[in-house]
Protein backbone atom coordinates (compact mmCIF):
# COMPACT_ATOMS: atom_id res chain seq x y z
CA UNK A 1 0.00 0.00 0.00
CA UNK A 2 2.74 2.62 0.84
CA UNK A 3 4.54 1.98 -2.81
CA UNK A 4 1.17 2.16 -4.33
CA UNK A 5 0.44 5.65 -2.29
CA UNK A 6 3.81 6.75 -3.05
CA UNK A 7 2.38 6.49 -6.97
CA UNK A 8 -0.75 8.18 -6.13
CA UNK A 9 1.35 10.86 -4.44
CA UNK A 10 3.33 11.82 -7.72
CA UNK A 11 -0.22 11.77 -10.01
CA UNK A 12 -1.19 14.02 -7.79
CA UNK A 13 1.70 16.32 -8.07
CA UNK A 14 1.65 16.38 -12.07
CA UNK A 15 4.73 13.83 -12.40
CA UNK A 16 4.19 12.20 -16.28
CA UNK A 17 3.78 8.76 -14.93
CA UNK A 18 0.53 7.55 -15.91
CA UNK A 19 -1.23 4.83 -14.22
CA UNK A 20 -3.37 6.46 -11.48
CA UNK A 21 -5.95 3.16 -12.08
CA UNK A 22 -3.91 1.29 -9.73
CA UNK A 23 -5.43 3.49 -7.14
CA UNK A 24 -8.91 4.68 -8.76
CA UNK A 25 -11.60 2.57 -6.36
CA UNK A 26 -13.65 2.59 -9.87
CA UNK A 27 -13.35 0.17 -12.67
CA UNK A 28 -14.33 2.05 -15.32
CA UNK A 29 -11.68 2.91 -17.91
CA UNK A 30 -9.98 6.39 -17.58
CA UNK A 31 -11.10 10.02 -18.95
CA UNK A 32 -14.17 9.08 -19.62
CA UNK A 33 -13.64 6.53 -22.29
CA UNK A 34 -15.75 4.23 -23.33
CA UNK A 35 -14.15 0.53 -23.08
CA UNK A 36 -13.85 0.08 -26.48
CA UNK A 37 -12.14 2.96 -26.64
CA UNK A 38 -9.52 2.51 -24.09
CA UNK A 39 -9.05 -0.84 -24.85
CA UNK A 40 -8.04 0.09 -28.66
CA UNK A 41 -5.62 2.71 -27.02
CA UNK A 42 -4.19 0.01 -24.85
CA UNK A 43 -3.41 -1.87 -27.49
CA UNK A 44 -1.83 0.06 -29.61
CA UNK A 45 0.18 1.63 -27.48
CA UNK A 46 1.16 -2.15 -26.20
CA UNK A 47 1.69 -3.08 -29.91
CA UNK A 48 3.98 -0.03 -30.20
CA UNK A 49 5.91 -0.96 -26.90
CA UNK A 50 4.84 1.93 -24.96
CA UNK A 51 4.12 0.69 -21.91
CA UNK A 52 3.29 3.40 -19.70
CA UNK A 53 0.85 4.86 -22.18
CA UNK A 54 -0.44 1.35 -22.53
CA UNK A 55 -0.96 1.10 -19.04
CA UNK A 56 -2.72 4.04 -18.57
CA UNK A 57 -5.41 3.01 -20.95
CA UNK A 58 -5.43 -1.07 -19.85
CA UNK A 59 -5.06 -0.76 -15.65
CA UNK A 60 -8.51 -0.76 -15.69
CA UNK A 61 -9.10 -4.51 -17.51
CA UNK A 62 -6.75 -6.26 -14.43
CA UNK A 63 -9.03 -4.33 -11.94
CA UNK A 64 -12.55 -4.95 -13.41
CA UNK A 65 -11.48 -8.67 -15.38
CA UNK A 66 -14.22 -8.21 -17.79
CA UNK A 67 -14.77 -11.49 -19.98
CA UNK A 68 -16.26 -10.04 -22.91
CA UNK A 69 -15.92 -5.92 -24.54
CA UNK A 70 -19.02 -4.43 -25.93
CA UNK A 71 -18.40 -4.09 -29.89
CA UNK A 72 -15.55 -6.32 -30.11
CA UNK A 73 -16.37 -9.52 -30.15
CA UNK A 74 -12.73 -10.50 -30.20
CA UNK A 75 -11.82 -9.55 -26.56
CA UNK A 76 -9.97 -12.06 -24.62
CA UNK A 77 -9.30 -11.19 -20.97
CA UNK A 78 -5.93 -14.23 -20.41
CA UNK A 79 -4.34 -12.78 -23.33
CA UNK A 80 -4.92 -9.11 -22.13
CA UNK A 81 -3.55 -10.23 -18.98
CA UNK A 82 -1.19 -11.28 -19.98
CA UNK A 83 0.12 -7.92 -22.21
CA UNK A 84 -0.64 -6.16 -19.17
CA UNK A 85 1.79 -7.97 -17.38
CA UNK A 86 4.46 -7.79 -19.83
CA UNK A 87 3.72 -3.47 -19.33
CA UNK A 88 4.43 -3.35 -15.83
CA UNK A 89 7.18 -5.94 -16.08
CA UNK A 90 9.16 -3.84 -18.53
CA UNK A 91 8.39 -0.44 -17.30
CA UNK A 92 9.55 -1.45 -14.07
CA UNK A 93 13.16 -2.53 -15.95
CA UNK A 94 13.37 0.99 -16.71
CA UNK A 95 13.10 2.72 -13.67
CA UNK A 96 15.72 3.81 -11.52
CA UNK A 97 14.25 4.61 -8.42
CA UNK A 98 13.99 1.71 -6.45
CA UNK A 99 10.81 2.07 -4.44
CA UNK A 100 8.88 3.11 -8.32
CA UNK A 101 10.17 -0.02 -9.73
CA UNK A 102 9.17 -2.53 -6.63
CA UNK A 103 5.65 -0.77 -7.01
CA UNK A 104 5.30 -2.49 -11.03
CA UNK A 105 6.77 -5.39 -9.82
CA UNK A 106 4.41 -5.79 -7.22
CA UNK A 107 1.55 -4.97 -9.46
CA UNK A 108 2.38 -7.11 -11.86
CA UNK A 109 2.91 -9.90 -9.28
CA UNK A 110 -0.62 -8.96 -8.49
CA UNK A 111 -2.08 -9.37 -11.99
CA UNK A 112 -0.38 -12.68 -12.06
CA UNK A 113 -2.40 -13.48 -9.14
CA UNK A 114 -5.59 -12.37 -10.50
CA UNK A 115 -4.95 -14.91 -13.74
CA UNK A 116 -4.30 -17.76 -11.89
CA UNK A 117 -7.38 -17.43 -9.72
CA UNK A 118 -8.98 -16.68 -12.53
CA UNK A 119 -8.03 -19.46 -14.54
CA UNK A 120 -7.04 -22.33 -12.66
CA UNK A 121 -7.45 -25.03 -15.32
CA UNK A 122 -6.68 -23.30 -17.85
CA UNK A 123 -3.03 -25.55 -18.16
CA UNK A 124 -1.55 -23.87 -21.12
CA UNK A 125 -2.06 -20.29 -19.95
CA UNK A 126 -0.50 -21.38 -16.57
CA UNK A 127 2.32 -23.21 -18.37
CA UNK A 128 3.26 -19.64 -19.49
CA UNK A 129 2.12 -17.59 -16.98
CA UNK A 130 4.73 -19.83 -14.91
CA UNK A 131 7.57 -19.61 -16.43
CA UNK A 132 6.46 -15.99 -17.04
CA UNK A 133 6.27 -14.79 -13.59
CA UNK A 134 9.40 -17.31 -12.69
CA UNK A 135 11.71 -14.79 -14.89
CA UNK A 136 9.65 -12.04 -13.16
CA UNK A 137 11.57 -13.24 -9.88
CA UNK A 138 14.35 -13.39 -11.39
CA UNK A 139 15.25 -10.25 -13.37
CA UNK A 140 13.87 -8.27 -9.89
CA UNK A 141 15.47 -10.02 -7.37
CA UNK A 142 16.14 -7.00 -6.02
CA UNK A 143 13.31 -6.47 -4.49
CA UNK A 144 11.31 -9.55 -4.08
CA UNK A 145 12.09 -11.20 -1.22
CA UNK A 146 13.43 -15.21 -1.71
CA UNK A 147 13.39 -14.62 -5.65
CA UNK A 148 15.24 -17.35 -6.55
CA UNK A 149 13.37 -19.93 -4.64
CA UNK A 150 9.86 -18.54 -5.84
CA UNK A 151 11.12 -18.79 -9.37
CA UNK A 152 12.00 -22.28 -9.11
CA UNK A 153 8.62 -23.23 -7.61
CA UNK A 154 7.44 -21.41 -10.37
CA UNK A 155 9.47 -23.57 -12.81
CA UNK A 156 8.72 -26.58 -10.82
CA UNK A 157 4.97 -25.98 -11.41
CA UNK A 158 5.56 -25.24 -15.00
CA UNK A 159 7.60 -28.62 -15.57
CA UNK A 160 4.70 -30.30 -13.62
CA UNK A 161 2.08 -29.25 -16.53
CA UNK A 162 4.58 -30.22 -19.51
CA UNK A 163 7.46 -31.77 -18.15
CA UNK A 164 8.73 -32.52 -21.80
CA UNK A 165 8.06 -29.42 -22.75
CA UNK A 166 9.88 -27.50 -20.06
CA UNK A 167 12.65 -29.90 -19.95
CA UNK A 168 14.55 -28.42 -22.92
CA UNK A 169 12.83 -25.24 -22.89
CA UNK A 170 15.45 -21.73 -22.89
CA UNK A 171 18.03 -25.08 -23.75
CA UNK A 172 17.74 -26.34 -20.28
CA UNK A 173 18.11 -23.18 -18.75
CA UNK A 174 14.69 -23.37 -16.46
CA UNK A 175 15.34 -26.71 -15.37
CA UNK A 176 19.13 -25.84 -14.42
CA UNK A 177 17.81 -23.19 -12.21
CA UNK A 178 14.89 -25.75 -10.11
CA UNK A 179 17.78 -28.68 -10.04
CA UNK A 180 20.14 -25.83 -8.75
CA UNK A 181 17.76 -24.38 -6.91
CA UNK A 182 16.88 -28.04 -5.29
CA UNK A 183 20.57 -29.07 -4.21
CA UNK A 184 21.19 -25.52 -3.15
CA UNK A 185 18.49 -25.95 -0.48
CA UNK A 186 19.34 -29.58 0.45
CA UNK A 187 16.71 -30.91 -1.34
CA UNK A 188 18.14 -33.89 -2.33
CA UNK A 189 15.33 -36.37 -2.91
CA UNK A 190 13.37 -33.70 -5.63
CA UNK A 191 16.44 -33.20 -7.29
CA UNK A 192 17.13 -36.59 -8.04
CA UNK A 193 12.93 -36.97 -8.70
CA UNK A 194 12.82 -34.40 -11.55
CA UNK A 195 16.29 -35.09 -13.10
CA UNK A 196 14.53 -38.92 -13.43
CA UNK A 197 11.56 -37.28 -15.16
CA UNK A 198 13.04 -34.65 -16.98
CA UNK A 199 16.15 -36.95 -18.48
CA UNK A 200 14.18 -39.13 -21.29
CA UNK A 201 13.13 -35.81 -22.79
CA UNK A 202 17.30 -34.00 -22.00
CA UNK A 203 19.48 -32.98 -24.47
CA UNK A 204 22.85 -34.90 -24.33
CA UNK A 205 24.18 -31.70 -23.33
CA UNK A 206 21.29 -31.48 -20.36
CA UNK A 207 21.99 -35.08 -19.34
CA UNK A 208 25.78 -34.08 -18.87
CA UNK A 209 24.45 -31.86 -16.65
CA UNK A 210 22.21 -34.27 -14.81
CA UNK A 211 25.29 -36.35 -14.63
CA UNK A 212 27.73 -33.95 -12.88
CA UNK A 213 24.58 -32.44 -10.58
CA UNK A 214 23.82 -36.25 -9.81
CA UNK A 215 27.67 -36.24 -8.36
CA UNK A 216 27.37 -33.57 -6.28
CA UNK A 217 24.43 -35.49 -4.64
CA UNK A 218 26.23 -38.68 -3.85
CA UNK A 219 29.08 -38.80 -0.74
CA UNK A 220 30.89 -41.53 -2.55
CA UNK A 221 30.90 -43.02 -5.71
CA UNK A 222 29.24 -46.27 -4.34
CA UNK A 223 26.32 -44.67 -3.64
CA UNK A 224 25.73 -43.17 -7.21
CA UNK A 225 26.57 -47.06 -8.31
CA UNK A 226 24.11 -48.04 -5.72
CA UNK A 227 21.08 -45.74 -7.30
CA UNK A 228 22.00 -46.09 -10.50
CA UNK A 229 21.92 -49.75 -10.35
CA UNK A 230 18.54 -49.12 -8.45
CA UNK A 231 17.18 -47.03 -11.68
CA UNK A 232 18.35 -50.08 -13.63
CA UNK A 233 16.12 -52.60 -11.44
CA UNK A 234 13.10 -50.43 -11.99
CA UNK A 235 13.94 -49.62 -15.60
CA UNK A 236 16.28 -52.33 -17.30
CA UNK A 237 15.89 -50.83 -20.88
CA UNK A 238 16.72 -46.92 -20.05
CA UNK A 239 19.22 -46.02 -22.52
CA UNK A 240 20.45 -42.96 -20.75
CA UNK A 241 21.09 -44.48 -17.40
CA UNK A 242 22.54 -47.55 -18.45
CA UNK A 243 25.29 -44.54 -20.35
CA UNK A 244 25.50 -43.31 -17.18
CA UNK A 245 26.18 -46.48 -14.80
CA UNK A 246 28.90 -47.61 -17.30
CA UNK A 247 30.95 -44.26 -17.14
CA UNK A 248 30.88 -44.92 -13.56
CA UNK A 249 31.92 -48.37 -13.74
CA UNK A 250 34.51 -46.83 -16.36
CA UNK A 251 35.85 -44.50 -14.02
CA UNK A 252 36.07 -46.87 -10.95
CA UNK A 253 37.93 -49.38 -13.39
CA UNK A 254 35.24 -51.35 -12.80
CA UNK A 255 35.65 -52.50 -16.53
CA UNK A 256 33.59 -56.24 -16.30
CA UNK A 257 30.63 -54.56 -15.39
CA UNK A 258 31.28 -51.37 -18.19
CA UNK A 259 31.25 -54.73 -20.33
CA UNK A 260 28.16 -56.23 -19.52
CA UNK A 261 26.51 -53.06 -19.93
CA UNK A 262 28.07 -52.39 -23.79
CA UNK A 263 26.64 -55.78 -24.21
CA UNK A 264 23.38 -54.87 -22.60
CA UNK A 265 23.37 -51.41 -24.69
CA UNK A 266 23.92 -53.24 -27.71
CA UNK A 267 21.30 -55.74 -27.48
CA UNK A 268 18.54 -52.95 -27.06
CA UNK A 269 20.26 -51.04 -29.67
CA UNK A 270 23.09 -52.02 -31.96
CA UNK A 271 23.46 -48.40 -33.58
CA UNK A 272 27.09 -47.53 -34.57
CA UNK A 273 27.95 -45.80 -31.07
CA UNK A 274 27.21 -49.15 -29.33
CA UNK A 275 29.06 -51.62 -31.62
CA UNK A 276 31.63 -49.65 -31.00
CA UNK A 277 31.52 -50.07 -27.30
CA UNK A 278 31.30 -54.02 -27.76
CA UNK A 279 34.23 -53.69 -30.27
CA UNK A 280 36.33 -51.68 -28.07
CA UNK A 281 35.63 -53.67 -25.38
CA UNK A 282 36.81 -56.65 -26.67
CA UNK A 283 40.13 -55.27 -27.98
CA UNK A 284 40.83 -54.35 -24.61
CA UNK A 285 40.14 -57.75 -23.77
CA UNK A 286 42.42 -58.92 -26.22
CA UNK A 287 39.34 -60.63 -28.24
CA UNK A 288 40.55 -60.13 -31.43
CA UNK A 289 37.85 -62.50 -33.38
CA UNK A 290 35.31 -60.97 -31.42
CA UNK A 291 36.52 -57.58 -32.48
CA UNK A 292 36.85 -58.09 -35.86
CA UNK A 293 33.24 -59.40 -35.74
CA UNK A 294 32.42 -56.06 -34.39
CA UNK A 295 34.26 -53.71 -36.13
CA UNK A 296 33.16 -55.39 -39.86
CA UNK A 297 29.39 -54.49 -38.52
CA UNK A 298 30.48 -50.84 -37.37
CA UNK A 299 32.21 -50.48 -40.42
CA UNK A 300 28.69 -51.01 -42.14
CA UNK A 301 26.98 -48.52 -40.04
CA UNK A 302 29.83 -45.54 -40.20
CA UNK A 303 28.34 -42.64 -42.15
CA UNK A 304 32.06 -40.51 -42.50
CA UNK A 305 34.76 -41.49 -43.86
CA UNK A 306 37.18 -40.38 -40.82
CA UNK A 307 34.91 -43.30 -38.61
CA UNK A 308 35.82 -46.02 -41.32
CA UNK A 309 39.36 -44.67 -41.55
CA UNK A 310 39.55 -45.01 -37.62
CA UNK A 311 37.77 -48.49 -37.82
CA UNK A 312 40.01 -49.49 -40.79
CA UNK A 313 43.06 -48.83 -37.79
CA UNK A 314 41.15 -50.98 -35.20
CA UNK A 315 40.97 -53.85 -37.75
CA UNK A 316 44.24 -53.75 -39.07
CA UNK A 317 45.38 -54.04 -35.06
CA UNK A 318 43.41 -56.86 -34.88
CA UNK A 319 44.34 -58.56 -37.65
CA UNK A 320 48.45 -57.93 -36.50
CA UNK A 321 47.71 -59.27 -33.34
CA UNK A 322 45.68 -62.44 -34.51
CA UNK A 323 48.82 -62.68 -36.71
CA UNK A 324 47.09 -61.82 -40.14
CA UNK A 325 49.46 -59.47 -41.56
CA UNK A 326 48.66 -59.70 -45.21
CA UNK A 327 44.88 -58.78 -44.47
CA UNK A 328 46.27 -56.40 -41.19
CA UNK A 329 48.12 -54.38 -44.26
CA UNK A 330 44.75 -54.50 -46.54
CA UNK A 331 43.16 -52.45 -43.55
CA UNK A 332 45.59 -50.19 -43.03
CA UNK A 333 46.05 -49.44 -46.71
CA UNK A 334 42.31 -48.74 -46.43
CA UNK A 335 42.59 -46.35 -43.80
CA UNK A 336 45.38 -44.53 -45.39
CA UNK A 337 42.76 -44.07 -48.38
CA UNK A 338 40.11 -43.16 -46.48
CA UNK A 339 41.95 -40.19 -44.90
CA UNK A 340 45.12 -39.21 -47.08
CA UNK A 341 46.81 -36.46 -44.57
CA UNK A 342 47.11 -39.16 -41.41
CA UNK A 343 50.27 -40.66 -41.10
CA UNK A 344 49.40 -43.34 -38.78
CA UNK A 345 48.08 -45.90 -41.19
CA UNK A 346 52.00 -45.74 -42.74
CA UNK A 347 53.39 -46.36 -39.08
CA UNK A 348 51.01 -49.37 -39.19
CA UNK A 349 52.34 -50.99 -41.99
CA UNK A 350 55.56 -50.41 -41.37
CA UNK A 351 55.00 -52.42 -38.11
CA UNK A 352 52.99 -55.02 -40.05
CA UNK A 353 56.50 -55.71 -41.97
CA UNK A 354 58.50 -55.48 -38.75
CA UNK A 355 56.52 -57.98 -37.47
CA UNK A 356 56.57 -60.27 -40.72
CA UNK A 357 60.45 -60.05 -39.61
CA UNK A 358 59.68 -61.63 -36.29
CA UNK A 359 57.36 -64.19 -37.51
CA UNK A 360 59.87 -65.32 -40.61
CA UNK A 361 62.95 -65.54 -38.16
CA UNK A 362 61.36 -67.12 -34.92
CA UNK A 363 62.54 -70.33 -35.47
CA UNK A 364 65.98 -69.07 -36.22
CA UNK A 365 68.60 -66.26 -36.10
CA UNK A 366 68.21 -62.97 -38.39
CA UNK A 367 70.60 -62.15 -41.25
CA UNK A 368 70.75 -60.27 -43.94
CA UNK A 369 68.25 -61.69 -46.10
CA UNK A 370 65.90 -60.49 -43.42
CA UNK A 371 67.91 -57.27 -42.40
CA UNK A 372 66.65 -55.70 -46.08
CA UNK A 373 63.09 -55.64 -44.97
CA UNK A 374 63.89 -53.39 -42.30
CA UNK A 375 64.57 -50.59 -45.33
CA UNK A 376 61.03 -51.13 -46.76
CA UNK A 377 60.08 -50.88 -42.98
CA UNK A 378 61.89 -47.23 -42.86
CA UNK A 379 60.53 -46.24 -46.15
CA UNK A 380 57.10 -46.26 -44.66
CA UNK A 381 58.00 -44.35 -41.25
CA UNK A 382 59.55 -41.50 -43.50
CA UNK A 383 56.18 -41.62 -45.79
CA UNK A 384 54.06 -41.36 -42.33
CA UNK A 385 56.43 -38.50 -41.47
CA UNK A 386 56.12 -37.03 -44.42
CA UNK A 387 52.26 -37.40 -44.44
CA UNK A 388 51.85 -36.11 -41.19
CA UNK A 389 54.17 -34.10 -39.08
CA UNK A 390 52.46 -35.17 -36.02
CA UNK A 391 53.50 -38.73 -36.29
CA UNK A 392 57.21 -37.44 -35.65
CA UNK A 393 57.91 -38.53 -32.33
CA UNK A 394 56.27 -41.93 -32.84
CA UNK A 395 58.67 -42.27 -36.13
CA UNK A 396 61.58 -41.28 -34.62
CA UNK A 397 61.07 -43.52 -31.78
CA UNK A 398 60.83 -46.76 -34.29
CA UNK A 399 63.56 -45.14 -36.18
CA UNK A 400 66.07 -45.87 -33.77
CA UNK A 401 65.11 -49.32 -32.94
CA UNK A 402 64.93 -50.37 -36.66
CA UNK A 403 67.95 -48.73 -37.94
CA UNK A 404 70.82 -50.76 -36.13
CA UNK A 405 69.19 -53.81 -37.70
CA UNK A 406 69.56 -52.76 -41.61
CA UNK A 407 72.21 -54.35 -43.33
CA UNK A 408 75.69 -53.31 -42.94
CA UNK A 409 78.28 -51.90 -44.99
CA UNK A 410 80.08 -55.73 -45.24
CA UNK A 411 76.82 -57.30 -45.90
CA UNK A 412 75.73 -55.26 -48.56
CA UNK A 413 79.51 -55.80 -50.07
CA UNK A 414 79.49 -59.29 -50.00
CA UNK A 415 75.58 -59.80 -51.40
CA UNK A 416 75.88 -60.93 -55.07
CA UNK A 417 75.59 -58.77 -57.07
CA UNK A 418 76.96 -56.13 -54.76
CA UNK A 419 74.09 -53.58 -53.26
CA UNK A 420 75.08 -50.42 -53.72
CA UNK A 421 73.25 -46.98 -52.25
CA UNK A 422 70.23 -46.06 -54.23
CA UNK A 423 69.68 -49.44 -55.88
CA UNK A 424 66.04 -50.88 -56.31
CA UNK A 425 65.44 -54.36 -54.23
CA UNK A 426 62.48 -56.11 -54.35
CA UNK A 427 60.89 -57.71 -51.02
CA UNK A 428 58.62 -60.86 -52.46
CA UNK A 429 59.30 -65.08 -52.70
CA UNK A 430 62.98 -64.45 -53.94
CA UNK A 431 64.30 -63.29 -50.74
CA UNK A 432 62.49 -66.15 -48.41
CA UNK A 433 59.53 -67.86 -49.27
CA UNK A 434 57.68 -66.03 -46.13
CA UNK A 435 58.19 -62.36 -47.82
CA UNK A 436 56.23 -63.52 -51.06
CA UNK A 437 53.07 -61.86 -50.35
CA UNK A 438 55.02 -58.28 -49.16
CA UNK A 439 56.03 -58.04 -53.08
CA UNK A 440 57.22 -54.49 -52.54
CA UNK A 441 59.93 -52.24 -53.71
CA UNK A 442 62.63 -50.60 -51.74
CA UNK A 443 65.64 -48.99 -51.99
CA UNK A 444 69.27 -49.66 -50.92
CA UNK A 445 70.44 -47.26 -48.04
Amino acid sequence: MKKLLLISALIFLGSSWSFAQTEQSSVNPPSGLSEIEAYSLFYENYRNESYEEAMKFGGWIWKGMPETLEGYPRFELKKNLDRLITAYSEVAKKKQDPSLKEAYVDTALMIFGKAFEKYPKSKLDMYNWYIKRGRLYQTHSSYIENASVKAAEDYTKAFKINPKEFTNFGDGYYIKVVIQELIGAGEKDKALSIMKQAEQYASSDLQSFFNQQRKKLFDSPEEQITFLENRIKEEPKNVKVLNELRTVYQEQDMMQKASAISDKLYKINPSFDNTMAVANDAISNANYDMAVKYLKEAMDKASEDKEKANIALKLSEAYLNKGGLQTARKYARQAADLDPDRGVPYVKIADIYAEAVSQCTSDRKLDRKDKVVYWLVLDYLDKAKQTDPTTTSQVDRKYKAYSPVTPTTEEKFFWQPPLEKGDSFKINSSLRKCYGWINETTTVR
